[in-house]
């Protein structure tokens, strides 16, 4: 028969097992966390919140939005979409924008029109904006730009208070972050974004 002290050892032992086996399961927990957490919110999405009004009207200063930087790489960007990117002046500051001319093509602003030029439109067809600007917005400037094999041409919705490619020029495509994917609050905006431009 066992005494007391054996009990209490064997006790003892098992209360220590138990103890280790927890904190083992408890970091292999944090380590899955980490190993799935870390390459999501690094690789593949990422958190972003408007700052200013060169987005209005269609996102508001301090909106939260999700950016999806997996479907900048994997899938061809669009006219129309908006994009989080690195402010080419300074790349410790984010800006919002929406992709106007694509690779290879020239983009004229004259008038208050746009006019895009490329090899589908060798004469050129005017940007239609009315999905997503109201009629009375007008984009001034005077503008003729050719761009790169991996330049973007951005301007914000807000046309008269945004720093846009009109003022620095084209966007390197290695400044992007991604795309917009989620407006998550405010939860009355919530939204799933697929932009796209109609044209003349």
């Amino acid at each position: 028969m066992k005494n007391s002290k054996d009990v209490a050892k064997t006790g003892a032992k098992m209360a220590g097992v138990g103890l280790f086996g927890f904190l083992i399961e408890i970091g292999g927990i944090i380590l899955m966390a980490f190993l799935v957490v870390v390459p999501v919110r690094y690789f593949i999405i990422q958190p972003f919140i408007v700052k200013g009004a060169s987005m209005q009207p269609n996102f508001y200063d301090g909106e939260y939005l999700i950016v999806n930087e997996i479907g900048w790489r994997v899938k061809e960007a669009e006219r129309g979409e908006v994009i989080v990117f690195k402010n080419p002046r300074n790349n410790g500051e984010y800006f919002i924008k929406r992709i106007i001319g694509l690779p290879d093509e020239r983009i004229v602003i004259k008038g208050g029109v746009i006019k895009i030029y490329n090899d589908q439109y060798p004469n050129g067809f005017l940007l239609d904006e009315t999905n997503y600007l109201p009629d009375s917005r007008v984009t001034s400037g005077n503008i003729d730009e050719t761009l790169g094999e991996d330049e973007y041409f951005v301007l914000g919705d807000n046309r008269g208070a945004s720093s846009d490619s009109r003022y620095w020029g084209p966007l390197p495509e290695k400044l992007v972050v991604g795309k917009t994917w989620i407006r998550v609050l405010p939860f009355s905006r919530m939204e799933i974004f697929q932009d796209n431009l109609s044209i003349n």
